[in-house]
């Protein structure tokens, strides 16, 4: 072969490498989600979208993809100094996503360069203003306001800013020890409260059941006493219901007395009871009515009347029996009570001795000027 046959082989492969280079340069397949920029001889074009795309070889310069799909970047911990003075790391999480390919390529050389970058300087002057309580509890404060600034300085760069979140704030190390003993303290405190409040409420609860046993019992005791009070008032009116049935006489009524004094006369500490009046007439009216009964059985059977019987009964002029025994000593008693009632005791003496000195002094005192 010769030279010239050599050199139109080597032109014809030439020629159709270049051919295959023109077809590649020339034909772009654009994925979902993506986004690419074209440059016409080094101007700004179009904007190719998802499909396939046509271009100009050696013209067209076709930049690289743009992601449109939402992006999570976790920028490291930065130091930030609270309005107390206290140096805590924070470190914050961005979502954003890339709406406008044009803006975010020709607007700022590295959009996420300038998030982090941004997000850092609003971070300090968002927690500069607040102390460490108020930073470690207002978190979405914090998160609404970094969101608020980074959506409005990242819109003219084709990012939309959807959400920022503090992953995690760090004070230093001796505020942790601090705040664990202010905690273990509350904990302590408020166990301690409740214990208290539980006592009272327990002291309170028995009080309450106790204060309520006694109104039960006393009420108890109150309706026990009224019962018992009208059972005796029912069993006194039956009494007095019987005696006024029976209708007995003073000389009956004077017998149950003498039965009743060796009872009232029990107990040492009695040492004065008083007599009814009417007590020394009905005894005289039981006196003589044995005094007639012992005069008739005087007069019916006389000193030469016949000895009595082993039992002491002796036979009557109207054949009738009579007890000789016991009317003597019956008419005895009621003579020496009576006499004994009638006599002063001293304690009569002493009243009227008192009432005789009494009236000298006070005749006394009213001669005194």
């Amino acid at each position: 072969m010769d030279a010239g046959g050599i050199v139109l082989i080597v032109v014809v492969i030439a020629l159709i490498l270049f051919v295959m280079t023109v077809l590649v340069r020339s034909v772009r397949i654009i994925p979902q989600a993506r986004a690419g920029v074209v440059e016409r001889l080094g101007k700004y074009q179009r904007t190719l979208t998802p499909g396939l795309t046509l271009l100009i070889p050696f013209v067209d310069r076709l930049l690289p993809l743009l992601d449109l799909r939402e992006q999570v970047v976790s920028f490291p911990p930065q130091p930030v100094i609270t309005s107390d003075n206290l140096v805590v790391s924070i470190d914050t999480v961005v979502y954003f996503q890339v709406t406008d390919a044009r803006a975010a390529t020709y607007e700022i050389a590295n959009y996420i360069q300038a998030v982090e970058q941004l997000t850092i300087t609003t971070l300090r002057n968002v927690v500069g203003g607040l102390n460490l309580e108020e930073a470690l509890t207002s978190r979405d404060q914090i998160n609404g306001q970094l969101r608020g600034v980074l959506d409005e300085a990242t819109g003219r760069w084709g990012l939309r800013v959807s959400r920022v979140e503090l992953k995690a704030i760090e004070p230093p190390h001796s505020i942790q020890d601090s705040m664990e003993k202010q905690m273990r303290a509350e904990r302590d405190r408020r166990a301690l409260i409740l214990t208290a409040e539980g006592t009272k409420q327990s002291a309170i609860l028995t009080a309450e059941g106790e204060r309520q046993a006694q109104i039960l019992k006393a009420e108890g005791q109150a309706k026990a006493a009224v019962l018992k009070a009208d059972g005796e008032s029912q069993a006194i009116q039956k009494v007095f219901e019987a005696i006024h049935r029976g209708d007995p006489d003073p000389k009956l009524l004077a017998y149950q007395y003498l039965q009743t004094l060796p009872k009232i006369a029990e107990g040492g500490s009695n040492k004065l009871w008083i007599i009814p009046s009417e007590v020394g007439d009905a005894l005289k009216g039981i006196g003589g009515v044995l005094g007639n009964v012992g005069q008739t059985a005087a007069a019916g059977v006389g000193p030469s009347a016949a000895p009595s019987t082993a039992d002491g009964v002796a036979p009557s002029a109207g054949g009738a029996e009579l007890t000789s025994a016991p009317v003597p000593n019956l008419e005895e008693d009621a003579r020496a009570f009576e006499e004994e009632a009638s006599r002063p005791s001293e304690l009569d003496a002493e009243a009227q001795r008192l009432l005789e000195h009494h009236p000298r002094r006070l005749a006394g005192d009213d001669d005194t000027p």
